[in-house]
């Protein structure tokens, strides 16, 4: 798989706010260029089980580009980067500290169930989005 040309995001397939954020970029992403798995997903763990440095969890959206694996708010910031338009501007964000910015990001992942809801499976892909999935 080539994560230059296509970098992988792996997020929390029964979390509302992950789902709504992949569909979000989705949106923004007019050159196809994400792919996207669930953390859950068998595709998922295979990814992740390349990387020694891979997080336990699934509250943490992981991004893999260059094969190189980012974790909670610098994947997120980097996702942000590759958007383009304003949406890019809050890659400035990485100079805050990454205890700083994580703590935020930690926040957020512990509340979101609680916040957005969560679905009882996976979303599965329009038949027109299905390329995009792993």
């Amino acid at each position: 798989m080539n994560t230059t040309e296509h970098p992988v995001l792996l997020f929390d397939g029964v979390c509302n706010l992950c789902n709504g954020s992949v569909q979000f970029i989705i949106e923004r992403d007019p050159d196809a260029r994400f792919r996207f798995a669930s953390l859950q997903s068998e595709e998922g763990q295979a990814v992740l089980s390349r990387f020694e440095n891979r997080p336990s969890d699934l509250s943490s959206v992981v991004l893999i580009q260059d094969d190189q694996l980012y974790a909670r708010s610098e994947a997120a910031l980097r996702v942000a980067r590759q958007l383009g338009g304003g949406w890019s501007l809050l890659y400035a964000f990485i100079v805050v500290p990454r205890p700083i910015r994580n703590a935020v990001y930690d926040w957020i992942a512990r509340n979101r169930y609680r916040w957005f809801g969560k679905k009882d499976a996976c979303m599965i892909p329009s038949p027109d989005l299905q390329s995009r999935f792993l």
